[in-house]
């Protein structure tokens, strides 16, 4: 597709497509095209490694640019450009690919919908385009409007009533800011009940051996004997937000409501095997969920400290002028994944609190009727 976006770019007049080229972007704010300095303003957030700008230009070297020095007569005018201008046109295309294209669905997918059998996953493979028109609505995580595929075109309708001056919203599904930021190079604040937060395993690892004051040869020993193809390294942090409603509004607030289940399932079996590895590390009176929390806990502690400022103090810088439009942006996704780390700890903190006052008050009964 970038080919392609770049093939028509170079026909320059003779292409029918100029007139759409022309009102396209040709700069963007996606993360992609940021200065070092930008970049060091999302702090933590796992979403500096996911920018891919080395990647990308790999390919274009070693795909692109071959493709279009050999074929001169196919990509008239493209001689007049050096590397790094057909590298900079590639960025701006496949930024604009990311930013403004669909995903063209076919009858193939409308089958295997219809289907009792598995549907393969297409990640990757869905066919891609660019649709004049179809690409000037924004888009919110509430909407009220929706983008339906038919065969031969794209039509929008409603789904509630849009008074007089308000502006038509498409909805790119539920993103929190940072994916939102990658792809589009914007944030929204309705967007910021999507965040989420990566927590790596090493971290949660890390709190599990402090929080039992496991020896380290014996974490290495446990989990040298786990399955390695089963093990994940990252898993994901996020509230339950629920599905939109029919008419594109919030259902209700978004929550945090537990550990995500993967991750729960990855330390109960890392706890279980401890126990077969060194019968005498975890005392009997501590219940298997409660060590699941406190590891959470501290695992929170840990990832939130890896921030270098604090809510507070991303609020204030907020509350001013001196932000740059991609510096303002930033902040808004690290504030975001900061609220949803802090939600996230007083939530298990207050089970914490919770299990232990219970676990207090089962002793107190215990002793009263031994007396």
């Amino acid at each position: 597709m970038i080919l392609i976006m770049m093939y028509e770019f170079f026909l320059g007049h003779q292409s029918k497509w100029k007139p759409y080229i022309d009102v396209l972007p040709p700069t963007f704010d996606t993360p992609m095209f940021w200065s070092e300095e930008e970049l060091s303003y999302l702090q933590a957030s796992a979403t500096v490694d996911k920018i891919g700008k080395a990647d990308a230009e790999e390919m274009f070297r070693t795909r692109l640019i071959p493709a279009i020095r050999g074929n001169p007569s196919v990509f008239v005018s493209s001689g007049d450009c050096s590397d790094g201008d057909l590298i900079g046109l590639a960025h701006r295309m496949g930024s604009t690919i990311m930013a403004y294209a669909f995903d063209l669905e076919n009858e193939e997918a409308e089958n295997d919908e219809e289907s009792d059998g598995w549907v393969e996953d297409r990640e990757g493979k869905s066919m891609m385009g660019m649709v004049a028109m179809a690409d000037i609505l924004n888009a919110d995580a509430e909407f009220n409007a929706h983008v339906n595929h038919g065969d031969e075109e794209l039509t929008v309708t409603s789904i509630r009533d849009i008074k007089a001056g308000e502006e038509i919203l498409n909805y790119y599904g539920p993103h929190p800011n940072s994916e939102l930021l990658r792809r589009y190079g914007y944030v929204t604040e309705k967007h910021s009940r999507y965040d989420v937060v990566e927590i790596p395993w090493d971290a949660v690892q890390h709190s599990l051996t402090s929080e039992l004051g496991v020896p380290q040869d014996i974490m290495t020993e446990t989990m040298d004997k786990m399955d390695q193809d089963d093990l994940e390294d990252i898993f994901v942090l996020e509230r339950d937000s629920g599905e939109p409603n029919p008419d594109g509004t919030f259902a209700g607030p978004a929550v945090v409501d537990g550990m995500p289940p993967d991750l729960k399932e990855q330390l109960k079996a890392t706890i279980k095997l401890l126990q077969k590895v060194d019968g005498n590390l975890i005392s009997d009176k501590r219940k298997r969920d409660d060590i699941l929390r406190s590891t959470m806990v501290e695992t929170l502690r840990l990832i939130a400290s890896r921030y270098s400022t604090t809510i507070a103090e991303d609020e204030i810088l907020l509350a001013q002028d001196s932000l740059t439009r991609r510096q303002r942006m930033a902040v808004q996704v690290r504030l975001g994944e900061k609220k949803l780390l802090q939600e996230a700890f007083d939530h298990f903190s207050e089970m914490v609190v919770q299990e232990a006052a219970d676990t207090a008050s089962a002793t107190a009964k215990r002793a009263k009727r031994s007396e």
